[in-house]
């Protein structure tokens, strides 16, 4: 080894530097051979104080040794370089002697790389100094220009006099309107008060230091393109600050209008308020401004529209000559969901009609009328001359989505090899019950048949699970990390369970105690439905090691986890032919999942089980035919906002059940049960639902907490179960109606959604209580556990399906609750965005062509005001008593 590689060794950047002033070029080279060896060496040696020391001499020796632009380009991007730490000024000396060009092509390769690669501004510039060449306007350098002109609290400068100082300043600005989602970092580093960007900016377009036109149209054209709400809000922000002139602002009509019309809100709105403040001007015909209203009048902000009809107001009244051109656009409003902006639009039409002479244009008015509601349809009649007709259909039809269907399960695959592939995937993506069944099944009876061809084909799979290589990454071999866990977190660690018992890393001793003594039971209100989940695979596991199951008879039909009668019937048979013992979990668990509703061919299946002669034909036959409660009796509990559900116990499994099946019709205690707790798997909650397939009322009991946070704290994928639950089977309960309540009313749209589904699911099987439903929403409402504007949001999803009718009936009994509230003075929660709940009300009302009376309505529209709640409580009155309205 060399002299210089010896000092890179010991770290000794200083006189690795020396050195390479007195190497000449080919010495240089010869010896980038061993520098490449050391770098081999740090990447394999732990970082420790060592290998921390070598770096920085090793960075600046591989760049000085090296001769061509692209390699050297390649050593100072490198990965396991960012870290060395080098001062960029350290190999702008190095790098000093080098020809122009060279330097040059090794700035541009620079400049090229990614952010990412963290390759300093400081040594960018310093090269453009060096080489003279044109300043790089790639991402990165932009970038690192924005953060170096920002650090001016490190130099006790302004961004103002250091932009000033920059001889490229130009060309990186011009730049920065060119350089991708660089908004949100740019507007971050912007800051506010005289030392921000935008004040520098600004004032330097003021002073011609920057070209004003290029700014402007560099702002205008980051807007047209569109991108993040950052980058976005940026560039207004820039736009804004520079100040438009009127002609600056009549020079980008049609861009003003683009965005208008198509742009996120915040931009749209500043186009609309230019375009007004040049219509109000009269620097906009009336033809631009009906092309701006046909765009905007049909945005879904209610800002806009009604921004844009204080407008077309303002120019009306200014200016008679344009109401033939105008108004036909302002009736485009006539067909807008918010029946607001439907009666706002109607009113300025008829205070204008007057100064339309044109036939034709009366005659468009009239038809666009029929896009009314029925009773704003009905003054129109009178003012604009419209059609009487263009009634609501006499009959109204609902509209559900099919509800979802069952899936049989396939049979196991009957090749190892294909099983294993199948339990590969389901590790590796966390499969449905249905896959997990299925692949459960397999293995077990795979092991009994052919256990030589299982452990090949799961060879491969096997390797990749932490437990083969004997450390599960806590120092703990398999056996001990599941005789301490001794539980099973979800299902992929049920499948490490089976599958580290069949490759021999868990002591039999384990996997009996664990069947002896149970799982950990925990004190958490869970706990029932994880310990009998976790009891079967214990066992089965045993089994494996043992004595191991021909089959397992508790695999559902059906992808619900449902299993028929005839099934288990014929499974029972076939184990008494075979002389094989069954397992007392693997059969607690068939019981539980058995269909016993169909009573017409339980019967009859009963009958065949008590023919077998065993004793578990005798009890399967007792179970088919129980004619005991199915759910324990519950009550209502409050916790904080919060309704809640306890019940008292069942004692149904009680009798000749495992004892760690036993807790399932246990009581539940709102204030005595745990409620936080390792549980946070949300997978494992499809297969709680398979557990008890027929009494999704217990699961959701102990549930209903989980739920609740999705709406009173905020819990992103607490409702996401509720489409499984409302295709699972059972009674649809207080329990199963509070989480769908719950659910409507949570803060993440993705929540809010997977209730819609599940309210729409349990519609169409028949299953949904409107009025329990409605009724719990407004008392959770009332209690603050639920938002006014987000059970809208979800009641509207709901109802653009076709189910207005459903979910008419299911606010038909929330708003009583809370316009009686608010009828003697209530002002809380429940007041704040009840206007939203009333438009959806009114709009599936008249849709679906409800009629009667609802409690209170009467007193909230007959006060005073025009506001949302005042005008949507008469809408909505209106709808249910058309004669009045007429």
């Amino acid at each position: 080894m060399s002299v210089l590689t010896d000092a890179v060794r010991a770290g000794r950047t200083a006189e690795v530097v020396s050195l390479l002033d007195e190497m000449t070029d080919a010495e240089r080279r010869s010896v980038f051979g061993e520098l490449k060896t050391v770098r081999k060496e740090l990447r394999a040696a732990p970082w420790d104080a060592d290998s921390r020391r070598a770096y920085p001499p090793l960075y600046v020796a591989g760049v000085a040794c090296q001769t061509g632009a692209a390699a050297v380009a390649t050593w100072i991007a490198a990965a396991d370089m960012r870290w060395s730490r080098t001062s960029p000024a350290l190999l702008l000396r190095i790098l000093g002697d080098r020809d122009p060009k060279w330097l040059a092509d090794l700035t541009h390769r620079l400049a090229q790389r990614p952010e990412s690669a963290g390759v300093p501004y400081e040594l960018m510039a310093g090269l453009v100094r060096l080489s003279g060449c044109p300043v790089p306007t790639t991402d990165a350098y932009v970038r690192g220009w924005l953060g170096h002109i920002a650090g001016t609290w490190q130099r006790e400068e302004t961004v103002l006099n250091r932009l000033r100082q920059d001889p490229y300043l130009p060309q990186l600005v011009a730049a920065l309107f060119e350089t991708e989602d660089v908004g949100g970092f740019f507007g971050w580093l912007a800051g506010e008060g005289p030392n921000s960007w935008y004040g520098a900016l600004t004032q330097l377009a003021d002073e011609g230091t920057l070209d004003r036109g290029v700014m402007v149209d560099g702002c205008v054209a980051r807007l047209l393109r569109g991108g993040s709400v950052a980058d976005q809000r940026a560039f207004l922000r820039l736009l804004k600050d520079l100040a438009l002139t009127p002609g600056e602002q009549r020079e980008r009509t049609a861009d003003w209008l683009a965005l208008a019309s198509d742009a996120a809100s915040p931009v749209a709105s500043y186009a609309q308020s230019v375009l007004g403040a040049l219509a109000l001007a009269g620097e906009l015909t009336p033809r631009r401004l009906a092309e701006m209203s046909d765009a905007v009048l049909f945005r879904p902000e209610r800002k806009l529209v009604r921004a844009q009809l204080v407008l077309l107001g303002k120019v009306l009244t200014r200016d008679a000559s344009g109401a033939e051109t105008l108004l036909p656009a302002l009736a485009q409003a006539f067909g807008h969901e918010d029946s607001d902006v439907q009666e706002r639009a109607l009113k300025l039409v008829e205070r204008h009609l007057k100064k339309v002479g044109s036939a034709q244009v009366r005659a468009e008015l009239a038809a666009a009328a029929d896009q009314l509601l029925p009773a704003l349809r009905l003054r129109a009649v009178s003012t604009l001359g419209a059609d009487r007709a263009a009634p609501l259909p006499p009959v109204y039809e609902e509209v559900l989505p099919p509800a979802p269907r069952p899936v049989r399960l396939a049979p196991a695959p009957d090749s190892a090899a294909e099983l294993a592939e199948e339990v590969g995937a389901l590790m590796a993506t966390e499969g449905d019950v249905a896959t997990f069944e299925r692949a459960l099944d397999g293995l077990v009876r795979h092991a009994h048949r052919h256990r030589g061809t299982l452990l090949e084909a799961l060879t491969p799979v096997a390797a990749l699970r932490w437990w083969h290589s004997g450390d599960s990454g806590y120092g703990l071999r398999a056996d001990d990390h599941f005789s301490r866990a001794n539980r099973v977190h979800n299902a992929a660690d049920g499948l490490d369970l089976l599958l580290a018992t069949l490759q021999g890393r868990l002591r039999t001793a384990t996997l009996l105690a664990s069947v002896q003594h149970g799982t950990a039971a925990g004190a958490c209100v869970h706990s029932p439905l994880s310990r009998a989940f976790d009891a079967r695979l214990w066992e089965v596991a045993y089994r494996l090691r043992t004595e191991p199951l021909p089959f397992l008879l508790s695999t559902p039909t059906w992808s619900t986890g449902l299993l028929e009668p005839d099934e288990l019937v014929a499974r029972l048979d076939e184990y008494r032919r075979l002389g094989a013992r069954i397992s007392a979990a693997d059969f607690a668990q068939a019981l539980l999942r058995v269909r016993r509703a169909d009573r017409a061919a339980a019967a009859p299946a009963a009958r065949r089980a008590a023919a077998l002669g065993t004793a578990e034909g005798a009890r399967l036959a007792r179970w088919l035919t129980y004619e005991g409660p199915d759910l324990p009796a519950d009550r209502r509990r409050t916790s904080g906002a919060r309704i809640l559900l306890e019940c008292g116990e069942l004692h149904e499994i009680q009798e000749d059940f495992p004892a760690e099946f036993r807790p399932l019709d246990g009581p539940v205690s709102v204030f005595r049960e745990r409620w936080h707790c390792y549980h946070w798997d949300p997978d494992m909650r499809g297969h709680w639902l398979a557990l008890l397939p027929e009494r999704r009322e217990l699961v959701a009991m102990r549930m209903l907490r989980d739920v609740s946070t999705a709406a009173v704290d905020d819990v992103r994928g607490a409702a996401a179960f509720l489409p499984l639950l409302a295709e699972s089977g059972g009674e649809a309960g207080e329990a199963v109606h509070l989480c769908l309540a719950y659910g409507l009313g949570a803060r993440q749209p993705e929540d809010r959604l997977a209730a819609v589904d599940a309210l729409l699911t349990l519609a169409a099987r028949g299953q949904l209580d409107g009025a329990r439903l409605g009724a719990d929403l407004g008392q959770l409402i009332r209690r603050g556990a639920v938002k006014p504007l987000r059970l809208a949001e979800s009641s509207r999803t709901a109802a653009a399906t076709g189910a207005n009718a459903t979910i008419w009936g299911m606010l038909r009994h929330t708003l009583p609750v809370l316009l009686a509230e608010l009828a003697v003075g209530g002002t809380g929660t429940s007041a704040r965005g009840l206007g939203e709940l009333l438009a959806v009300a009114a709009e599936c009302a008249e849709r679906s062509g409800a009629r009667g009376e609802l409690p209170h309505l009467a007193q909230t529209a007959q006060r005073r005001g025009s506001s949302r709640l005042v005008s949507q409580a008469r809408r909505l009155r209106s709808a249910l008593a058309p004669e009045l309205a007429a």
